[in-house]
């Protein structure tokens, strides 16, 4: 039988990441996201309840959540399921919990005043920051969908409206095409 262990998650962090470096240096970021959902009860009132999901991000990726992610920050995770078990050292007691390895990281929202947080967001998939850590341990930024978007920027200077050629990936926009009455949104 075939399986399928994929994760998407939408939500906003609980805490700032919390980074700590394995002994040959790669960086490992733990963040808690808490995920809404809304619904409307057999009563027809409407109830929204909220799941906290922990996530692990590794290498770059963590390194990215530190620097632009803090408490509050709207995020997008997609990454797969994994448990892990382990034996208390106070009590003697086997323990597990279920949490997300991230894989792909979208940041959310716009900049927020005061901070170097740069992101895109907006719907039809218009991101912002878009980080991907794909298997040989390369990562890809930029923006998704027809949107653009472009990946954070420091210093606090304003998100350039003119696209570029390419970016540092040598890709350059998905706008080939498009024309601005061809955007459902």
């Amino acid at each position: 039988m075939a399986s399928y262990n994929k994760v998407m998650l939408m939500g906003n962090l609980t805490r700032d990441p919390e980074v700590r470096y394995t002994p040959k240096g790669s960086a490992v970021a733990d963040l808690a996201i808490a995920v809404n959902r809304s619904y409307t009860a057999d009563n027809g009132e409407k109830r929204e309840e909220v799941t906290y999901v922990d996530v692990v991000l590794w290498a770059r990726l963590a390194e990215i959540a530190n620097q632009y992610l803090r408490k509050g920050s709207p995020v997008f995770i997609e990454g797969r399921l994994q448990m892990d078990s382990w034996e208390d050292k106070q009590t003697g007691q086997k323990r597990s919990r279920l949490r997300v390895v991230g894989e792909i990281m979208q940041m959310l929202g716009g900049k927020r005043d005061g901070s170097d947080e740069q992101g895109g967001g907006g719907s039809g998939g218009g991101g912002g920051g878009n980080y991907q850590q794909r298997p040989q341990q390369q990562y890809r930024s930029g923006g998704g969908g027809g949107g653009g978007g472009s990946a954070p920027q420091r210093g606090g200077q304003p998100a350039r409206q003119s696209q570029p050629a390419n970016d540092e990936y040598g890709e350059g926009p998905i706008t080939d095409g498009l024309e601005d009455d061809d955007i459902p949104f």
